[in-house]
């Protein structure tokens, strides 16, 4: 009886003291990342990297996260990708970049029009458009997106309406007269976050 309470308390002290383990640096360059020890209800290690069409630097990011899916979200301007893993310190290496093309095909919008086609690549398998509200302004993007990206739409702040489909250039041609940077920092800073 005595064996079984001692190991029942070993194992009360171990899976209780044991926190998951990731590197953390500030979006950037990551240069100076640290190993930390995730506060409660971490339950991930993320590593991120953003690009921005016609700008050479990347900014990387890595850090705990109480929930993460792995994928891209690419909007013709600027590019994220995102790795997730459980283990201790997992995430030492920045996300994989696929370049390559996929075969699919999405709308994606500039400041004048939503009909140019992006390429897109990788695990970029859907297609995404969203409206968002903006100081007072309706901004729409639209790009391709992977699918672990559009399981969990609802919690993105100021969304009026945001939908992924199948299908080469699905997400359907369509106007703006609105800037649509406002948009793009909060579905970056959202996919960042969770």
């Amino acid at each position: 009886m005595d064996l079984q309470i001692s190991v029942f308390l070993l194992f009360i002290l171990f899976t209780t003291g044991h926190s998951l383990r990731c590197y953390e640096c500030m979006p950037g360059s990551c240069a100076d990342q640290t190993a930390s020890t995730c506060p409660a209800g971490s339950t991930s290690c993320l590593s991120s990297v953003t690009q921005v069409r016609g700008i050479t630097s990347k900014a990387m990011g890595k850090s705990c996260v109480p929930a993460c899916q792995s994928g891209s979200i690419n909007f013709g301007y600027t590019r994220t990708i995102i790795s997730c893993c459980n283990t201790d310190l997992c995430n030492l290496q920045d996300p994989p970049e696929y370049n390559n093309p996929n075969g699919k095909k999405c709308y994606t919008c500039d400041e004048k029009s939503c009909s140019k086609t992006l390429s897109c690549s990788g695990d970029e398998d859907r297609c995404i458009s969203a409206t968002v509200n903006a100081d007072g302004q309706s901004v729409v993007v639209k790009g391709c997106v992977s699918k672990a990206f559009c399981v969990d739409t609802k919690s993105i702040k100021n969304t009026v309406s945001i939908s992924c489909c199948e299908g080469n250039l699905c997400n359907g041609a369509q106007s703006v007269s609105q800037s649509f940077l406002f948009l793009s920092c909060s579905l970056l800073s959202y996919f960042l976050l969770h």
